[in-house]
């Protein structure tokens, strides 16, 4: 019969002489990420390789220090790279709708916006003060002076020529007209004109078509005088303002002489300051047409002379690193807002923000990729992007409006950026399956894990860690005791002896909840003691759902035996998982067998409550069974196997071994201890499996056999291969200690049904017995029992069936 497991092998402590400190206040603090080695060496390759495509996927559960990590790691080295140039738009006067993107140096964005506001400025003053100087007024009154001269004498010597032949010049409705006259000077009317003889009339017709051809040519001659005129004031503007506008345009394109694009602008601003001088004048204000309707000073705007100063670097030190905490499409690419005038939406280029790409542009992003993920357009975007490597801040909503609006097209802006995601192992998995186009972006794969090993350094790491909490948050210091059992916990975590757990989190939660003991206790350190009651008022916290089963179990609502002995049950073990607590329960599992060919028949399967990975396990136990007791002749059977009073569909193959033994009770008529449990999966070759979750089922167990009363017959059986995942909490250690629990591991499943029964299992003999009395005998005698009774009923059958024939065969 196996052996118990000894006191070492349930929990393994922390050695003290490791330790080589009184308290955590004598550690330096731990900069750095604790057995995080293949991610960080992904990290430092991702990081350092630009090649495109070599962006990064950071993959880890939660709590293993993937945020903190990379922002560590980004925030040392962005300090020794260049910080990027400014970004800011500019007016397009070519194309408004397209404003025009320019790069500077680090810094000169702001300056550059302050001399255009300056230049503005200024010109509002100086190009008023030349149109209103002498010297523009002298060379304005020459100009009108002499094209009014010219004006007067053209009509002056027409009015003379239309005098001396009996016509005037007359203002109508319709312009000027040549008008026949009288001695006495008054126009000659109709009637008067009517009563001449034909020879006059003609006569006068003759001279005034003459001289309305002469009247014509004045005029014509006079707008075309009024358009030189006109342009010629134009010139003497422009100069004017030229002397006020070009030599400080000039200062600018000089100073910013080195940019592509900047010169070009400025000479097209000087452009559109002189096609715009009424905008610079002095505007006198319009009397109302009613005095109580005063209308609004209508002011000239000078907003397309600004500069929208998109991402400024000036203060910057390094490299940018953004952390965009809310990726939705408008937060990462940038926007266009508007402002509502008398009920309309209006916009400019003014009013282009920028998004996060923007600010890490020559730098780093990172990003939560489930939160990505729910951000409609986000995604795509950002791959479209990185693809593209520039940033478009476009209107997503336009493709889904009934009416298209006209709006502003900023000019892209080339991106030089590493996008850097952070989610889980699902999504990254899920996203490098079904999307090609991630593959192609997103090359480094950075993994955190989330256990290390458990030796010497990384113990240190782990008390330097304390240390470094402690310290950061003000925390009382731990003595080395407290250290231990804060080890004991990772290994706890992590559920394997050799192993700590990475999820630093929960460590420090579990540091700032004994540190709450450990005040409140009044001590001045944080000793093994605190961390303890930390741990066991963390499970109380969480513990209310456990407790009820437990209650409803021993009061028998649940039914759960625990003493004695009984044919075809056996208590096996769960995992209830909550989410953040989880707890072992004990389930009954029965099994009934009977004379026929039905074989093994899983209940759960036929009401489909059973997983496909039971429903293998079943299959396994089947084929076991014929193996191992078919292999000289064949066996019948019909048998049935549940697990009573559940209500839940079961899944996982952890049950197999104690399925077989309840199935084999049955069989045989051979009583089970019910105060052992058994948890461990099978193969077909009958080697027991490990299976998960071993401390929570033995602990489980363990509270309700000490509930009813631990009297030494009670214990759990378990897979061999499970004892270095064991960290037990202290009361079952010292139950095993006191002999009133026991662990017993296995290899093989003879071994555990030794252990339920009392009796032997018995070796196959040469003839293909067993021995007699054994487990083996007894459960093939009974197997041997039900074929030879199928035997002669089936051979009985026959008989009648052969009467039957020969009954009929007579009365033919």
């Amino acid at each position: 019969m196996p052996g118990k497991l000894s006191i070492d092998e349930l929990y393994k402590c922390c050695d003290l002489n490791i330790l080589k400190f009184n308290t955590t206040d004598d550690l330096p603090s731990f900069e750095g990420t604790i057995g995080q080695e293949r991610a960080l060496n992904a990290l430092d390759f991702g990081i350092s390789l630009e090649n495109s495509g070599f962006n990064i996927f950071i993959l880890g559960e939660n709590g293993t220090g993937k945020m903190s990590t990379i922002k560590s790691i980004l925030a040392k080295r962005s300090l020794n790279e260049p910080v990027p140039t400014d970004w800011c738009y500019v007016y397009n006067f070519k194309d408004p709708d397209v404003p025009i993107a320019v790069s500077l140096e680090p810094g000169r964005a702001v300056t550059f916006q302050k001399d255009m506001d300056e230049l503005v400025k200024i010109l509002r003053v100086e190009i008023p003060k030349v149109f209103e100087s002498k010297e523009y007024d002298k060379q304005k009154n020459l100009i009108l002076e002499e094209f009014q001269k010219k004006q007067k004498d053209l009509f002056s010597s027409l009015e003379d020529e239309a005098q001396t032949k009996g016509f005037s010049i007359r203002k109508t409705v319709s312009g000027l007209l040549i008008v026949p006259i009288k001695k006495t000077g008054e126009p000659l009317n109709e009637e008067e004109f009517e009563a001449l003889d034909e020879k006059t009339k003609k006569k006068i017709e003759e001279l005034g078509k003459s001289l309305q051809e002469k009247l014509d040519d004045v005029v014509r001659t006079l707008r075309e005088g009024e358009k030189l005129v006109k342009d010629l004031l134009g010139r003497l503007e422009r100069e004017a303002a030229l002397s006020a506008v070009g030599h400080l345009i000039d200062e600018l394109k000089n100073k910013y002489r080195d940019n592509k694009k900047i010169p070009t602008y400025f000479e097209e601003v000087k452009e559109d300051i002189l096609a715009h001088l009424e905008d610079f004048k002095t505007q006198e204000e319009q009397p109302a047409a009613l005095p109580f309707m005063k209308p609004p000073k209508a002011e000239p705007t000078f907003t397309r002379y600004t500069v929208n100063v998109l991402v400024n670097n000036k203060e910057s030190k390094g490299s940018p690193c953004v952390f965009e905490s809310n990726p939705t499409y408008f937060n990462l690419f940038g926007r266009i807002e508007h402002k509502i005038q008398y009920g309309i939406a209006v916009t400019d280029f003014s009013m282009i923000k920028a998004g996060s790409l923007h600010k890490a542009n020559g730098g780093y992003v990172v990003i939560n990729v489930l939160d990505l993920l729910r951000n409609i357009f986000a995604y795509d975007a950002l791959k479209r992007s990185i693809r593209n490597r520039e940033i478009k801040i476009e209107d997503v909503w336009e493709q889904y409006r009934l009416v298209s609006t006209t709006t502003l097209k900023p000019e892209a802006i080339p991106i030089d950026i590493k996008v850097i995601l952070v989610g889980n192992p699902y999504l990254y998995y899920l996203l490098y399956s079904l999307d090609e186009e991630y593959r192609e972006l997103f090359k480094v794969k950075a993994d955190f894990d989330s256990r290390m090993e458990r030796n010497v350094e990384n113990i240190h790491k782990y008390a330097s860690f304390v240390a470094a909490k402690c310290k950061d948050d003000k925390l009382l210091p731990f003595d080395r005791s407290g250290i231990a059992k804060v080890v004991e916990f990772g290994s706890r975590l992590a559920e394997h002896q050799e192993k700590l757990s990475s999820k630093f989190s929960e460590i420090t939660d579990l540091i700032n909840e004994a540190n709450y003991w450990a005040l409140k206790a009044k001590s001045k350190v944080v000793i093994n003691e605190h961390v303890e009651k930390a741990i066991s008022e963390r499970i109380y916290r969480n513990n209310r759902i456990e407790e009820r089963l437990r209650e409803m179990i021993a009061e028998g609502t649940l039914i759960v035996d625990t003493s004695g002995a009984k044919v075809g049950q056996i208590n096996g073990l769960a995992v209830l998982d909550l989410g953040d607590y989880s707890f072992g329960k004990p389930s009954r599992i029965t099994a009934r067998s009977w004379t026929g060919k039905a074989g093994v028949i899983n209940i759960e399967r036929e009401i489909k409550m059973s997983g496909k990975i039971h429903e293998k396990a079943m299959l396994i136990l089947t084929n076991y069974l014929g193996s191992t007791y078919a292999t000289k002749k064949p066996i019948s059977i019909s048998a049935s196997i549940t697990f009573e009073q559940l209500y839940d569909i079961v899944e996982g193959d952890s049950a197999t071994c104690a399925e077989l033994y309840a199935l084999l009770s049955s069989i045989a008529n051979i009583p089970l201890k019910q105060g052992i449990a058994i948890t461990g999966s099978m193969d077909q070759n009958g080697d027991v499996q490990p299976i998960g979750g071993v401390n929570e089922k033995i602990e489980g167990f363990f509270e309700l056999c000490r509930l009813r009363g631990l009297d030494g017959s009670h214990g759990v059986i378990i897979p061999r291969r499970n004892i270095k995942h064991l960290m037990i909490k202290k009361d079952v250690v010292d139950a095993v200690r006191e002999g009133k629990f026991a662990i017993y591991p296995i290899d093989r499943i003879e071994e555990g049904i030794e252990i339920l029964t009392g009796l032997h299992v018995g070796e196959i003999k040469e003839d293909g017995t067993y021995p007699e009395g054994t487990i083996n005998y007894l459960v093939a005698k009974r197997l041997a029992e039900i074929s030879d009774a199928l035997k002669e009923k089936k051979e009985k059958e026959e008989e009648e069936e052969k009467k039957k024939n020969d009954k009929e065969n007579e009365k033919e």
